[in-house]
């Protein structure tokens, strides 16, 4: 689905990727863990044509290194970004609206309400509030419309970046049930980065490890949990799940 060889990204003459391989495949979540400035959220900003970056990217059989942010989302790789980024002024119903601008490019036929009630289904909360304004939901909420818009987009492929931030343990729990429901039953493969290296590797089919930019460790999640590098550095603080 997703391969990516000798990737090089830069923040104008700054190296932030360096040379990393990794791939995402089908109906599988793969997660990626590193230290706060690792290269986690360039490497989807990457994946998603936002930085300077050279290499290659093939997506669904096809090179995007050279494509743009807009024909990326339309050949099905939606980025939910750290933060959400939904539209506060905005209701949850025009949000959710505002994905289907690259699949539909209009409003109100019926694949589109199909859509609507998809992913009302997935996340019940969504319809009962989908008068109320963006702004005025919960943090979970939020980053439950955050995904709910990507998925009006018809994707092949989800980027999760920091879901779980800012959120309560509870709310974490429910929205990674989700998350997981969403590539079981959709069969919808993710790239998930998180702060919470354990609850990602308990969800991930495949994990990697990313640290200055570089990949230093890969393999099967269930793996990676009891490797002695990974505990030690990333899975210490963590001692209990939330799911």
């Amino acid at each position: 689905m997703l391969k990516i060889k000798e990737l090089h990204s830069y923040y104008g003459a700054i190296e932030a990727i360096k040379g990393i391989e990794l791939s995402v495949g089908e109906k599988e979540i793969c997660c990626l863990i590193g230290a706060n400035g690792a290269g986690k959220t360039s490497t989807l900003k990457s994946i998603s044509g936002m930085i300077t970056r050279k290499g290659s990217i093939v997506f669904d059989g096809n090179e995007i290194i050279y494509s743009s942010p807009i024909a990326i989302s339309k050949a099905g790789i939606m980025h939910v970004p750290e933060g959400r980024h939904v539209f506060p002024g905005l209701s949850v119903y025009e949000n959710l609206e505002v994905g289907t601008a690259n699949w539909h490019g209009f409003f109100g036929n019926k694949p589109y309400k199909e859509d609507m009630e998809k992913v009302f289904e997935i996340f019940p909360r969504l319809k009962e509030r989908n008068k109320q304004l963006a702004w005025s939901l919960s943090g979970g909420e939020q980053q439950m419309l955050a995904i709910g818009r990507a998925l009006m987009g018809h994707p092949k492929l989800l980027l999760l970046d920091e879901p779980s931030m800012g959120l309560a343990p509870v709310i974490v729990a429910e929205l990674f049930e989700k998350i997981v429901e969403i590539n079981k039953i959709e069969g919808i493969p993710i790239l998930l980065i998180e702060q919470n290296a354990k609850l990602a590797l308990e969800v991930s089919h495949h994990a990697y490890v990313i640290e200055q930019g570089k990949i230093t460790i890969e393999g099967r999640a269930k793996e990676l949990r009891n490797d002695p590098r990974v505990v030690e550095a990333y899975l210490g603080k963590f001692k209990k799940s939330v799911i």
